[in-house]
């Protein structure tokens, strides 16, 4: 599943009380699960650096309104993908097992069966890829606020580089369970992302301790 196509679902995660949700998935049920917490990770991490971001629009930040402005922007918009990527998630779930459902008495069924689980099992990787986008970005707006930001809530960056980092780090666990169903050949596509990883986890630590150093200095 494309990130588009995932942006296209209709958000059922964003209609939900947090204690429906919670309860949801607490329960015995598919979905929802670590792939759409995930995605609400990066959703709760854009929505922290839009947050510090709108109170750093005082008089003496006037100077840096046009950033501010744009990083309210670019948050907003992360926050609003990553809430329908953790819909896509749970639909892309739901589409895995169907797939694994499906009858195989014949030859052309065992065919249609495989090939409908390869394209479930893609679409269940490419989510959780689009996820790992999201939280790069929210890295990338949350280290260009800390210089700039009202130092008020400065902790609330820190906060939004740690959310992102759990998107990252649970978007890699998704990933590379998909990928080991999908067997031999099917990594290429996703090495890209798995390096990816790896730098949002590390610029996230490193911006955490960025913001540790800015409250103890």
């Amino acid at each position: 599943m494309t990130q588009d196509a995932a942006q296209a679902i209709t958000t059922t995660f964003g209609g939900s009380t947090l204690q429906g949700y919670l309860d949801e998935l607490a329960a015995k049920v598919p979905a929802p699960g670590g792939g759409a917490v995930a995605a609400l990770h990066a959703a709760q991490g854009a929505a922290l650096v839009a947050m510090v971001a709108r109170y750093t629009t005082r008089a003496k930040d006037a100077d840096n309104r046009p950033v501010i402005d744009r990083i309210i922007l670019a948050a907003d918009s992360a926050r609003e993908r990553s809430l329908a990527l953790a819909d896509a998630d749970a639909a892309a779930f739901t589409a895995v097992g169907n797939a694994y459902k499906m009858a195989k008495d014949t030859e052309e069924q065992q065919a249609a069966r495989t090939e409908a689980i390869t394209g479930a099992l893609l679409g269940a990787a490419r989510v959780p890829a689009a996820v790992v986008a999201e939280a790069d970005e929210i890295v990338s707006l949350a280290s260009e606020l800390l210089p700039i930001g009202n130092p008020n809530v400065v902790t609330d960056i820190g906060a939004a580089a740690d959310c992102a980092r759990a998107a990252a780090a649970s978007s890699q666990l998704n990933i590379a369970i998909n990928v080991a169903s999908l067997g031999p050949g099917s990594e290429a596509e996703f090495a890209p992302v798995l390096t990816q990883i790896d730098e949002v986890i590390a610029r996230a630590d490193a911006l955490h301790a960025d913001v540790v150093a800015a409250i103890t200095r």
